[in-house]
């Protein structure tokens, strides 16, 4: 699996683990030495990613307490890599037995077999949403190093299963398990997960994102736009199907003197193209949107094959999040913040 768990430049991380194997972890490298960070820091955004949280949650218990074990001393960060483990505590492989043979539907269970012929069948081994744990991890040294430069980033669910948030207060978001900027639309949203969740199926839903204080300048012209970086980025979560920015797909319905971006002496008078343009951030607010497939793992009766072509019927019985938007916002934010530290330290060696 070379090449395939490392994602950055300058600034890089290396996960590690499987769904149900010892350890889930991270290595952080091209750390900025001397910043102070505590085991508490990234614990906050480890709690926010874990299972278990609510009723509209896998049922999976972790504590997902974590471990720093090197690149941290005295409270502050040395420059050299830093490790990050937590070990899993709540396996259970023998839900994996029955149907270790069959090819799940929407799994990557077919593709795996593919490409590596073995795999790990307990909880998708590394094709688990488990995987996202290292990069939570390494999202909150990189949200740490950013908050020094003056950038935030804030996700949240925009749609569940067709309902739509009309209304944005973030500082709701953390206080309804759906991680709803939207009160009302949040209650709507818990019913409809929860009844899907009753009768065995699963429903997806679009996670909004905005990122503010990014200075003027940061992206690269060509192939690493600061647009294309992100995307990569939302694309590599596993859930995630689709992006767009500002606009978005609205932009094939608009005219050019619509969706222009047009100028004065005080600055943009819009933000049609979503805070960057030519691929380099503009100094406005950076706002994407995700969509975010339903759950694959249903109980609901569905046709599969086995390794050997024969035809079967399966039923994915386990613990699994009937929605995979509220636990993948802190996720989306760690990978916004992995892409805006390795700019900022490519942008710095630019003009160094």
């Amino acid at each position: 699996m070379s090449g395939s768990s490392s994602f950055g430049k300058l600034f890089t991380m290396s996960t590690f683990g499987e769904s149900h194997g010892e350890a889930v972890g991270v290595i952080i490298d091209g750390v900025t030495p001397g910043v102070e960070i505590t085991e508490q820091e990234i614990q906050l955004q480890m709690d926010r990613r874990k299972p278990g949280q609510s009723s509209v949650t896998t049922p999976r218990k972790e504590s997902d307490t974590i471990r720093i074990l090197s690149g941290v001393f005295e409270g502050k960060t040395t420059g050299a890599p830093l490790a990050v483990m937590l070990n899993n505590t709540d396996m259970r492989p023998s839900a994996y037995e029955k149907n270790k043979l069959l090819f799940r539907p929407g799994h990557a269970d077919f593709t795996y077999v593919e490409k590596y012929v073995h795999r790990d069948h307990r909880g998708s081994g590394r094709a688990s949403g488990r995987e996202t744990a290292g990069r939570v991890a390494a999202g909150a040294v990189a949200r740490k190093l950013l908050s020094l430069r003056g950038v935030s980033v804030t996700a949240y669910t925009k749609a569940v299963g067709g309902i739509q948030g009309e209304t944005v207060d973030e500082s709701f978001i953390e206080k309804n398990p759906v991680r709803a900027a939207d009160p009302v639309a949040a209650v709507k949203m818990i019913e409809k997960i929860e009844h899907l969740a009753s009768i065995g199926d699963s429903c997806g839903g679009i996670v909004e994102c905005v990122i503010r204080g990014v200075k003027p300048g940061i992206g690269e012209p060509t192939f690493d736009k600061l647009d294309a970086e992100l995307a990569k980025a939302m694309l590599s979560i596993g859930a995630v199907k689709g992006i767009e920015f500002g606009a978005g797909f609205d932009a094939a319905e608009m005219l050019g003197s619509e969706h222009n971006d047009q100028m004065d002496k005080d600055g943009f008078l819009s933000n049609n193209a979503g805070g960057i343009i030519g691929g380099i951030s503009t100094g406005q607010d950076i706002v994407f949107r995700i969509a975010v497939k339903p759950t694959s793992s249903i109980s609901k009766p569905q046709k599969t094959v086995d390794q050997s072509g024969d035809e079967h019927t399966i039923e994915t019985i386990g613990r699994h999040d009937p929605c995979i938007c509220p636990r993948v916002i802190p996720v989306v934010e760690a990978m916004v913040c992995m892409v805006l530290e390795d700019l900022f330290k490519r942008q710095a060696a630019l003009h160094n």
